[in-house]
């Protein structure tokens, strides 16, 4: 009788594991055949209500450093306003969030798995005001794309994390890799390069965010603090706490079969908008998180003010010698890498591991994103929104770093080099040289 018993428990077991076996097998068939939008119907995906949103005060209203004051103060020629370049301060109150649950995934991966780039191109009017054709602009990108293959195919230019593989890449560094499962699309957002558009396309577009229980429709609806909240948006790196020891395998396929595109600008023009926004601008989290350590490193300041409004109100800021000094300070990133918003692109966005299908560029903004959108058959449910930029805000690097050392701007241009070759930016030798 014993024997039975152990006998029965045995058969059980094997019973169990086989079942396990078939499962696993199972499951993984299944990814690699509909690319996993079914397991979306097991997982909650947390939306964000905005009904009871307080009213957004724009405490900078009055204030002479306003985007008001500036475009009234300065010529329409000096105005250089980029959507990420003038960061409004506004009341945040996290209690009128609420969180709802998501709905089910009504379509399956080949129901929105877009198209191919070359089925996409076939006889659609471009429609924008550009005077570059359909075939100028594919030329283009097909350059863009072409000068990234080669870099990073060159053994003779190397740069940190170039050669590792997709695996290696630690899961916190693929936080700015956003999905839109709706439409099949992975967007990398690149901080002072239109981002906060971008994103608040691809809120839209994942209908991520409710308006009074419905999603958004105009994108300039969707409050600037929502836009930037983590909360908004999924990103890659969720994946390990949604799928575990499957996540990377999940994001390989979505790599493969979503369509990817990232926007980039010169490299010394996004660090002077990063200091114009961050530093120029009242801003407290960063005055106390950088703007204190400079002041004291650099500029003499023992004790500089504990606030922001009070450091302003005694004319003391960090000077753009001050950041390039933080940034140029080997022991900036002995504790932290670089702040997103001054963090090298290709450290963003593994361009040598990802095979991008899309490069925008943010001196040709206006054309770029409505190819794109085209190219990602969205352009009758969204439009990018206008900016207002000045289109020679390029020539005032000179200015910017007329009194930086040519030796910093030497080691600064090392430092940012993977981003100017990678993007096929050219060198900027006038501020190299003597």
């Amino acid at each position: 009788m014993h024997l039975l018993k152990m006998s029965k428990s045995r058969i059980f077991q094997i019973c169990g594991i086989m079942v396990s076996v078939f499962m696993i097998l199972l499951i993984i068939f299944y990814w690699d055949d509909v690319g996993t939008p079914h397991f979306y119907l097991h997982t909650a995906i947390t939306r964000i209500q905005a009904t009871h949103l307080p009213t957004m005060t724009n405490q900078n209203h009055d204030h002479p450093n306003s985007k008001k004051a500036i475009e009234e103060k300065m010529p329409s020629s000096k105005v250089d306003i980029i959507q990420d370049d003038l960061e409004l301060t506004y009341v945040e109150n996290t209690k009128g969030y609420q969180e709802r649950g998501s709905r089910e995934m009504e379509q399956t991966f080949n129901a929105i798995s877009p198209s191919s780039l070359e089925e996409q191109l076939q006889g659609f009017d471009l429609g924008i005001n550009s005077a570059k054709t359909k075939t100028a602009l594919e030329r283009i990108q097909n350059e863009r794309k072409q000068t990234i293959k080669d870099i990073c195919a060159d053994s003779s230019f190397m740069f940190s994390g170039k050669n590792r593989n997709f695996e290696d890449i630690p899961n916190k560094e693929l936080d700015h890799l956003i999905v839109d499962d709706r439409h099949g699309i992975i967007y990398c957002y690149v901080p002072k390069v239109a981002c906060t558009n971008w994103k608040r396309i691809m809120i839209l577009l994942s209908e991520s965010l409710l308006k009074q229980g419905t999603p958004y429709r105009d994108p300039l609806e969707i409050p600037r603090d929502l836009v930037h909240n983590s909360s908004s948006h999924l990103t890659f790196n969720k994946f390990w706490k949604r799928y575990g020891k499957f996540s990377k395998h999940l994001m390989k396929i979505k790599l493969k079969k979503y369509t990817k595109f990232l926007f980039v600008r010169d490299p010394f023009v996004r660090l002077i908008s990063a200091f114009r926004s961050k530093f120029v601008i009242q801003n407290e989290d960063f005055y106390k998180r950088f703007a204190i350590p400079m002041l004291q490193l650099y500029a003499n300041y023992s004790k500089p003010p504990p606030s922001v409004s009070e450091a302003f109100s005694a004319g003391i800021k960090p000077t753009f010698i001050n950041f390039i000094q933080y940034l140029l300070d080997p022991r900036t990133e002995k504790d932290m890498p670089f702040n997103e918003h001054w963090r090298q692109v290709y450290r963003l966005c593994h361009p040598c591991q990802i095979n991008y299908d899309f490069i925008g560029k943010l001196e040709s903004l206006d054309e770029d994103a409505s190819y794109l959108l085209k190219l990602l058959n969205v352009e009758k449910l969204v439009q990018f929104p206008p900016s207002l930029r000045n289109r020679t805000v390029t020539s005032w690097e000179e200015d910017w770093f007329a009194r930086i050392p040519v030796a910093w701007r030497r080691k600064l241009y090392e430092l940012y080099k993977p981003d100017f070759v990678v993007f096929g930016y050219p060198k900027p030798t006038n501020l190299l040289f003597d």
